[in-house]
This record gives structure tokens, sequence and C-alpha cells, in this order.
């Protein structure tokens, strides 16, 4: 791979958005995609070149970077009509940012090899949208440590740490890892916000209480002030949530690993989601517990 690889980014959204900019202000040559074209103006006023097709991005770049939103939507750009496989140089290495099953991950990465003979990364990211126009996002990747270490420079551009976990599936892997940590604590602070609110604690002084007590956490001290203070655009949905706990159910099923806590949270998450919650702001689950009340014995 040279030392200054053409980018390619499909992918526009929340996250896409920020990460697509941190590379061209690290000075990135970067072509981008995004189903919705609409919001490939903004970076093409910044430097970057938009591309009609995945096709049409693959013929231009050495390294295509991944930020969708489900599986089907990354098999769609890989290997659809008018996906990257099918440019008549495809890019030698895709890295997939989205979360996706590791089966599933495997099974693309087979693909991709042979239809194009490149390499495929899996390398979900942690650190949500604040992170990645911070450019402090943690990446998890699996694949090869010689390809993980030389795409490493053009992950820095929006990523504090990359992090080889293994093979291709083992960044998926350590992202449900990670994703349970998250889902399970985010119903932890929905319990407690309605307990501290029905029993008249000033919710609002109670992340600076709490601050480097065993309670405290990066989503304590994110997540908490927005079940204060609703946010205007949500950063992290409902509906992203539970589409990554579908994929942990699945690969705990293939693992044989009995899951007590996770199913309930996962269940919490149905719910909001048939309530019309699915695309608001994660901190808004308390809302369900909010609204019930336990009779008195």
């Amino acid at each position: 791979m040279t030392s200054t690889p053409r980018i390619g980014f499909c992918g526009i959204g929340r996250m896409g958005e920020p990460m697509a900019r941190r590379l061209l202000a690290a000075g990135h040559d970067v072509s981008v995609w995004n189903r919705s074209s609409a919001k490939l103006a903004p970076l093409a006023a910044a430097g970057a070149l938009a591309r009609a097709t995945p096709q049409a991005l693959g013929d231009c770049v050495d390294v295509v970077l991944l930020c969708l939103g489900d599986g089907q939507a990354v098999e769609d750009v890989a290997f659809g009509e008018h996906g990257l496989a099918r440019a008549a140089r495809p890019p030698s290495c895709l890295i997939d940012h989205s979360t996706l099953s590791p089966a599933l991950t495997r099974s693309l990465a087979s693909r991709w090899a042979e239809a194009t003979g490149g390499l495929w990364i899996d390398a979900p990211v942690s650190g949500g949208t604040a992170g990645a126009a911070a450019g402090t996002l943690a990446i998890m990747a699996g694949g090869p440590a010689d390809m993980i270490e030389s795409v490493t420079p053009v992950l820095r551009a929006y990523a504090a740490r990359v992090t080889r976990m293994g093979d291709v599936g083992a960044g998926q892997t350590t992202k449900l890892a990670n994703q349970a940590i998250v889902a399970t604590t985010l119903a932890g602070l929905a319990e407690a916000f309605v307990l501290a609110k029905r029993s008249g604690i000033d919710t609002a002084a109670l992340p600076s209480a709490l601050q480097g007590g065993w309670a405290d956490s990066v989503l304590l001290q994110t997540l908490w002030p927005r079940m204060v203070a609703p946010p205007e655009h949500a950063t992290g949905t409902v509906r992203v949530l539970l589409k990554d706990l579908d994929a942990i159910a699945e690969l705990a099923r293939a693992s044989a690993t009995v899951q007590r806590v996770l199913p309930e949270v996962r269940r919490l998450l149905q719910d909001a989601a048939q309530r019309g919650m699915g695309d608001w702001d994660l901190s808004q689950v308390f809302r369900i517990g909010e609204a019930e009340s336990r009779p008195e014995a």
C-alpha cells in the first residue's frame, strides 16, 4: 500500500460525517458516497469528491471505509449491482466500521477476497459522535496484523486507539462485548434515574456527586444529563442498540453462552421501539420506567 493511499468513505451518517471530515482535515484525498446524495454536499464543499455509486468510488480509491447501518447495507454496498466489488480495480483493503455479527463479517470477508483478491478488516468503533468529531474513537480491529498496522495512520485521523483483537470477526466480537456493557449500564442508569427522581433527589446534581466513585463512568456523565434535559438531536438511538443486541443474542446462541441480564434489556428496548421510540436518543428509555408504577403490596 502506498504511503498516501486514496481513501473512499461510504456512509455519511451521524458517525460517518465527522469521521470523513477528520480525514479531510488530516490532508487525505477522500472520495465519498452515501445512499442519500444530499448529505454529500457539505463534504464536497470541504474538499471531498462525491461519487455517484460505490462502484464509481471503488474505481478511484486504494482503501475504502464503511460506516453503515446494518449487515444488509454493508452487503449491498460491497456486492450489490453497483457495489464496490464491481469496480474495474476494487480497493485493495476494505475497512468496515459498521457493527455486524461476527459470523456475517467472516462470510462477507471471504466473499470479498474471492471476488476482489483484497483484504477485509472489521473495525467497529466506540466513542459516539462526540468521539468521532474529536478524533478520540476506540477501534477494535479484526484481520491480518500487518494490514491493520499499515492502515492505522489513516484511522488515527479519527481514532485515539486502534487495537487488533485477532483474526477477521474478532473486532465485531469485541464490539458486541462493548455493547453488552453499554446496554446493561444504560438500563441501570434509567432505573436509577427514575428511582432518584421519584424519591425527591435533585437528579441534576447526581453525576457530580458520584464522580470518582465506583458508579462513575463515561455513560453516567454523558447519558444522565440527557435524561435531565432531553437532547435536541439523538447521538445514539434505541433502534441501533437494539440491532446490536440482536447480534449479541445470535452470538450467545452460537457460543452456547447463557445470558440472564441482557435478554431483559433487549425486551426493554423492544418495548421502547414498539412505543415509537426507535429513533429517540438512548437516554430517553428511562421514560418507560417513569410511566410505570408498581402497586403497593
